[in-house]
C-alpha cells in the first residue's frame, strides 16, 4: 500500500490458503457523499494474486444543492500471469443522489480478471426503489491491446423509468460476472459460456430471477442477472465465480471473507 487518504482505508492484507492476499476496502465514512471524488489506482504485480473485496455496499448519498456530482475512479493494472479478483458488494443509490462510476482493468499477458458488481434499488420498505437522480457507468476492460468489454450507460429513472421492458421490468437488482484471460481461444469461452449457461437456467425462476451468459468479443465471458430480491444474489454469483475460476485456473476459489 503506498498510499491511502480517508475516506478509504486498508487496514491490512490476509494470506489466502489457495495462494495470494485478500484485501479489504473500507470506506470509513459510510458511505458516498455529494461532491465526493473517489480515486482507487491498484497494481498487481506479474504472477501476484490478489483479492479485494469491501467491508459493505457503497452507499450513494443525496445530491446538495449546489454540489458537483459524487465520482468514483478505479483503475487496476494487472500484471502478466497475475490474477485479480475484485469482488465487491453492492451499490445502492439512495432517493435524490447523483453519480458517476469509472472503471478501467488492463490485463497484461496471460493474466486473468474475475469481477463482479451488484446495483441494488435503495430503501424499498421507504418506497426509495429507484429514487435517484442520476447514476452513470463507465467501464472498460483490455486484454493486453485489446477492449474486450466497453459499456457507458446513464439511468435517470425520473426521465425514463427503469420500469421499462426494455431496462429492468420488474426487477429490482442488476448483478454482473466477468471474467477474463488474456490469451485463451474462443472455443474455450464457448465452451464455458455453455457450462455458464446452465447454471443460468438452473438459477433463472420465472417471476424472481432472470440469468444469463455470453462470450465476450475475445478472451472472456460475461454473465449477467435481474432479480427481484438481493437475498439470492451473493450465492448465485459466487456459484457463477466458482465455475468460472475452476474452469480459468484449474483451480477452486474461497470466497471473499468478511473480516472486521
Amino acid at each position: 500500500m503506498k498510499r491511502q487518504d480517508p475516506p478509504w482505508k486498508v487496514v491490512r492484507a490476509f494470506a489466502l490458503p489457495v495462494s495470494g492476499s485478500l484485501v479489504h476496502l473500507n470506506n470509513v465514512s459510510g458511505g458516498v457523499l455529494a461532491g465526493d471524488r473517489l480515486a482507487l489506482d491498484v497494481e498487481v504485480e506479474a504472477g501476484a494474486a490478489a483479492q479485494i473485496t469491501t467491508t459493505g455496499a457503497t452507499r450513494l448519498y443525496r445530491h446538495r444543492a449546489g454540489a458537483a456530482d459524487s465520482e468514483q475512479h478505479a483503475r487496476f493494472s494487472v500484471g502478466d500471469a497475475a490474477l485479480l479478483e475484485y469482488l465487491p458488494d453492492a451499490v445502492i443509490p439512495y432517493m435524490g443522489s447523483r453519480h458517476v462510476q469509472r472503471t478501467e482493468i488492463r490485463l497484461g499477458r496471460g493474466s486473468t480478471l474475475f469481477w463482479w458488481e451488484v446495483l441494488a434499488p435503495g430503501r424499498l420498505a421507504a418506497g426509495e426503489r429507484f429514487a435517484f437522480e442520476r447514476l452513470r457507468v463507465q467501464t472498460e476492460v483490455y486484454a493486453g491491446p485489446r477492449p474486450v468489454l466497453r459499456e457507458d450507460y446513464l439511468l435517470e429513472p425520473k426521465r425514463k423509468a427503469l420500469s421499462a421492458t426494455a431496462r429492468m421490468f420488474k426487477y429490482s437488482h442488476m448483478a454482473s460476472l466477468c471474467a477474463v484471460q488474456e490469451g485463451r481461444p474462443p472455443a474455450f469461452w464457448r465452451t464455458l459460456e455453455d457450462r455458464l449457461n446452465e447454471i443460468a437456467r438452473r438459477r433463472t425462476h420465472a417471476g424472481q430471477a432472470l440469468w444469463g451468459a455470453s462470450m465476450l468479443a475475445s478472451d472472456g465471458v460475461v454473465v449477467r442477472g435481474l432479480s427481484m430480491s438481493g437475498c439470492f444474489i451473493p450465492e448465485t454469483l459466487i456459484e457463477f465465480w466458482s465455475a468460472a475460476r475452476l474452469a480459468i485456473t484449474g483451480k477452486d476459489g474461497v470466497p471473499p471473507r468478511k473480516i472486521y
